[in-house]
């Protein structure tokens, strides 16, 4: 199968700091990958480049086999790629459904109101907020904003959709259904790439587990071999505690 993502070498300094030090890696059609790393590790900036948002300084992007260098943001939406921030940032005045109508006009490639309207309403339908459609986005919960987030990212109509810390700031019962809106959306064939700092959602949520360590990819593999690695342990915990932590784990495997 091929990937719907490859990055090759991929590269972006700011002044004289290397956020993003020759990234390469390829994800596949309908899975879940978490993308994990201290603060600074550079995640949010790698988001950014795959967006546009902050253009790559070297290497190559290839999006569903074709390369989309020097396309603006807009043009990176409309061929299939969504992404949620760290802040959540509605339009404040506009109602819910016109929330994600707008995104469904400016970026899911519909043209009429009506039919916009309508896709947008399946989209709070599926993400649990058509109960609130006709409210000021305003008005909604920290948890019902985020919610309102993923809508208006599904309303572009993704074939890879990027969550950018979708659970900061929920509590237990809130995560547990952020988890199945992310399985769900997995279901429907999007590719999800979850940056996340819970390693409870990590390990339920992803297939597969990528690290970054002040902007170099440390570790790709299936969650548990991931969250074993001494490097990776090292680059959460620093090194005294990887140390101790492999001591422990030869230990253990020779009880």
């Amino acid at each position: 199968m091929s990937a719907i993502l490859e990055l090759q070498d991929v590269s972006r300094s700011f002044g004289g700091l290397k956020v993003l030090e020759g990234v390469s890696m390829s994800l596949q059609p309908g899975e879940i990958v978490g993308l994990i790393g201290p603060n600074g590790a550079g995640k949010t900036t790698l988001v950014n480049v795959i967006t546009a948002v902050t253009p790559a300084q070297g290497g190559v992007i290839r999006f569903a086999g074709e390369s989309i260098e020097g396309l603006t943001p807009d043009r990176i939406a409309q061929r299939g790629i969504a992404r949620t921030s760290q802040i959540v940032q509605p339009f404040p005045r506009m109602s819910v459904l016109d929330n994600v109508v707008a995104a469904a006009l400016f970026a899911g490639g519909l043209r009429q109101v009506d039919e916009a309207r309508t896709f947008a309403m399946e989209q709070l339908e599926f993400t649990g907020l058509a109960r609130v459609a006709n409210q000021s986005a305003a008005a909604l919960s920290l948890a019902d904003r985020k919610r309102l987030e993923l809508a208006r990212s599904l309303a572009m109509r993704p074939r890879l959709l990027m969550l950018d810390e979708v659970n900061a700031g929920l509590n237990a019962a809130e995560i547990d259904g952020a988890l199945a809106l992310i399985a769900a959306i997995a279901a429907r064939g999007v590719t999800v790439l979850l940056i996340e700092h819970l390693m409870k959602v990590v390990l339920n949520a992803c297939s597969r587990v990528a690290v970054l360590h002040q902007g170099r990819l440390i570790a790709d593999g299936a969650p548990a071999a991931v969250v074993a690695d001494p490097h990776v342990i090292e680059a959460y915990l620093g090194r005294r505690y990887a140390t101790r932590a492999g001591a422990a784990m030869s230990v253990g495997s020779t009880a």
